[in-house]
């Protein structure tokens, strides 16, 4: 059986991948100022920075069901069987739901929706698992098992400038948002269950970026593993961090450096860095 394989746009998935491993991609919706456009197709990363310094009001929705059936539909006329739709984490957005509402139009058959718990390249290395698994000849149940193993090897960590945009978009609760209050500290997250949770408070952005690289190595728990660094407006940094996780990780493929889009950096602002480590099977 032929299977495609489709994510969303916050999988950030480095330019020319998706092509590449024949991923299609459905994009989230950013906002600003009352103004839709498309994530990754209309607004990259750059425009948001730009947005965001100028304080215009930035948020996000989800793809439409209509769109995912337009993208299901389209795979299966090009001569897919059946297709895996691997998306962002249901419990931060409705992305997820609104795919499972597309599949189960198109035919619940034809169509299996996974939940990657993650966002970025949590989301981008289990849509390439997929994806290969797809290109081998898998079958729909096994492309499907590939992309919810990946994601049971995945371990995803940030660290932002301010807590901020996280609460204001409600990623995160007032609670959680108190972390970051004080004085120059400076949060370090991960996702967990699904959901963006804080780990500690770091006092430097330099400290933070110590801290995961220390954390990416124990998340890799000695062995090989694929690496991405992500960030948005902070490149000089990124390329340093995915230096020393190079030195201190065994990464056959090297780590991959992306930017994050306008969806996520809504939600993140400028400055974040972001290590995902998918350890090998």
């Amino acid at each position: 059986m032929s299977v495609a394989v489709v994510t969303d746009s916050t999988a950030h998935l480095p330019e020319g991948f998706a092509e590449r491993n024949g991923i299609r991609v459905v994009p989230l919706h950013v906002l600003v100022d009352g103004v839709v456009f498309l994530d990754g197709v209309e607004m990259g990363p750059g425009a948001l920075a730009e947005a965001l310094g100028k304080r215009s009001l930035v948020t996000t929705s989800r793809p439409t069901p209509a769109e995912f059936v337009k993208e299901f539909r389209a795979a299966l006329a090009e001569g897919a069987d059946a297709v895996v739709s691997v998306h962002l984490s249901r419990e931060l957005s409705g992305t997820w739901e609104a795919a499972v509402l597309a599949a189960q139009e198109v035919g619940p058959d034809k169509v299996r929706v996974v939940d990657s718990r993650s966002t970025a390249m949590g989301l981008g290395f289990a849509a390439l698992r997929a994806a290969s698994a797809a290109a081998d000849g898998a079958d729909p149940a096994e492309v499907e098992a590939a992309a919810v193993d990946a994601v049971s090897r995945s371990e995803t960590l940030f660290a932002v400038e301010t807590l901020e945009y996280l609460r204001r978009g409600g990623r995160i609760g007032p609670a959680a948002a108190l972390l970051g209050t004080a004085l120059a500290v400076k949060p370090v997250l991960h996702m967990s269950e699904g959901r963006i949770q804080p780990l500690e408070k770091v006092r430097t952005m330099n400290r933070a970026v110590a801290r995961l690289v220390e954390l990416a190595v124990k998340a890799a728990e000695g062995g090989l593993a694929d690496i991405a660094v992500h960030h948005l407006a902070s490149p000089e940094r990124a390329v340093e961090l995915a230096n020393r996780l190079e030195e201190s990780i065994s990464c056959p493929e090297g780590c991959v450096v992306s930017e994050i889009g306008a969806v996520i950096g809504a939600h993140t602002g400028p400055g974040v860095l972001g290590v995902v480590i998918q350890r090998a099977g």
